[in-house]
């Protein structure tokens, strides 16, 4: 599935589509910053596919900071079964610059 720009994301955020996003950094960088995802720490991620089961249909988006690790989420996601898995494009740092 094609990834997601940040404008994109907010947008539809902020029209409270039924979206489930994922933001896999570490615990200590979600507590700095976030946009309430649910914080998956990449490293807990194949221990976590299970606990997904419910999403696999579903579209999910993965954030980290840049966008690497969500990248490498994505592929352990979609090679699980799940069909609809977005990355934000730039990650964190491209949403401060835009929204911060």
């Amino acid at each position: 599935m094609k990834d997601i720009t940040v404008v994109e994301l907010k947008k539809r955020l902020d029209n409270e589509e039924d979206l489930f996003v994922i933001d896999v950094r570490e615990i200590h960088e979600y507590d700095e910053f976030n946009i309430g995802a649910e914080n998956i720490p990449l490293g807990l991620m194949m221990t976590s596919i299970d606990d997904l089961e419910d999403y696999k249909e579903e579209e999910i988006v993965v954030h980290c900071r840049s966008g690497r690790r969500s990248e490498a989420a994505k592929q352990m996601l979609e090679q699980h079964g799940f069909k609809k898995v977005r990355n934000l494009l730039g990650g964190l740092e491209e949403w401060k610059s835009k929204f911060a």
